[in-house]
């Protein structure tokens, strides 16, 4: 093993401080069970897409016992261009999922809504939805059986979907209603049309469901919705109401729903192309203040940024003497939600032996997928390739940004596999 990638398995307590201050204490891989061979190995393998011209850069940090035990950041910032830094600024896409699901988790505890609200309470729009059934080569509105509810758009069960997550009817009139790119690596913008976030949800609305609610596991527009919901219960934008309650008091001080001028020049970009197949990549840019904050996928962060919502979620809830939110409420949205009688209707995001809670994927069974892991962790992602999980048995965060869309399966497979190998 080389210095080089010894050192880089290796971080120092110095080194900790420089980027989190006054956050989580480092200690160095063997003093918590890692494997300092192994986080080396983590880093060889990743630098080997690098230099293949697989990945521009990638940023990522391993944590045990909430205390850094990792951290490496690797190749350019963008094609051709500096070295990553380690205050780059990534599209985190669906990893903006989790901080709104936390954020409605607030307002329950506040006491102003409940997971049993249906969601018409808040959106008329959705007070009297039609579920789509194929039939006879056409798409037949029927009543829903019942009402959606909060619940089921934190655990993805509302009848909601994506355009570009499968080719139903339903699917397909998603896609002809133009309200959302279904394409995120060949899109420059979010959105196709100019909505903010009540003519967004208020378009999604006059759609028909793919599934009755509660039927069905379909990762869909649910979190949009969710963030709506916020902003109206609290009377704020989702963006003041994430500043105020998580990002603020955690010091996330560059995630947000746009990259201001003064901090463009640290955002990470994509290969323009694909590497593989040569289509184009353009990822979204965001240098103002959008209309629409997708609470689905809107924000703006940086690995050091999200290292802290995540220790704040291995620490029960709270992060040094602030606590966001209480440790039974986020027992509660990282336990399954879906139980055996959920089918799950978007099975290529969610393996074999997990279910899915509030805001989370959980892992039911170590067995049964394809990739390592402990029952009781839970995780999510981003399409550009950002994916962060927590395994509380292991007592393991781990947690890795890149701007790779069509690399992005493969990256969090490589990811997780080296990280579980490097447990000592």
């Amino acid at each position: 093993m080389s210095v080089v990638l010894l050192e880089s398995a290796r971080m120092t307590v110095n080194d900790h401080r420089a980027s989190f201050a006054n956050a989580f204490p480092a200690a160095d891989p063997d003093e918590v069970g890692l494997s300092p061979a192994g986080l080396a190995r983590l880093t060889a393998v990743m630098q080997r897409e690098i230099d293949a011209g697989r990945l521009p850069g990638v940023a990522m940090m391993v944590s045990r016992g909430g205390k850094v035990a990792y951290r490496h950041d690797g190749g350019s910032l963008r094609p051709g261009g500096p070295a990553l830094p380690r205050d780059a600024i990534f599209r985190i896409y669906s990893m903006t999922k989790p901080i709104v699901s936390v954020a409605l988790m607030m307002l329950v505890e506040d006491g102003r809504i409940f997971l049993s609200d249906p969601i018409g309470k808040f959106i008329p729009e959705f007070a009297e939805p039609k579920v789509g059934v194929e039939k006879n080569g056409g798409l037949e509105l029927v009543p829903a059986e019942r009402a959606i509810t909060v619940q089921d758009l934190m655990r993805h069960t509302s009848g909601l979907t994506y355009a570009f997550t499968g080719n139903s009817a339903v699917q397909r009139r998603y896609a002809a209603a133009g309200l959302f790119t279904g394409d995120p690596g060949n899109a420059e913008k979010f959105l196709t049309r100019d909505l903010d976030g009540s003519e967004f949800v208020a378009e999604l609305a006059k759609l028909p469901l793919i599934n009755q609610p509660g039927a069905s596991w379909d990762y869909s527009h649910s979190t949009d919705v969710i963030g709506r919901v916020i902003e109206i219960v609290s009377g704020q934008s989702l963006g003041a109401v994430l500043h105020e309650k998580i990002l603020k008091p955690l010091g996330m001080s560059d995630t947000a729903f746009f990259v201001p001028a003064e901090k463009t020049a640290r955002l990470a970009q994509p290969f323009p192309r694909d590497p593989e197949k040569g289509q184009p990549v353009a990822l979204i840019e965001m240098p103002e203040p959008p209309r629409f904050e997708s609470g689905g996928g809107g924000l703006f962060s940086t690995l050091d940024d999200y290292a802290r919502f995540a220790h704040m979620l291995y620490c029960g809830g709270r992060a040094g003497n602030v606590r966001i939110v209480a440790r039974k409420t986020l027992e509660f949205m990282t336990s399954d939600h879906l139980g055996p009688d959920v089918r799950i209707g978007t099975p290529s995001l969610l393996q074999p032996g997990h279910g899915f809670g509030l805001g989370f994927a959980v892992r039911r069974e170590a067995g049964m997928a394809s990739t390592p892991g402990s029952p009781g962790e839970f995780f999510w992602g981003g399409v550009a390739g950002t994916y962060f999980w927590i395994a509380p048995k292991e007592e393991l965060i781990a947690l890795m940004m890149v701007q790779a869309p069509r690399q992005r399966d493969y990256c969090r497979q490589l990811f997780r596999t080296l990280v579980y190998a490097a447990l000592a």
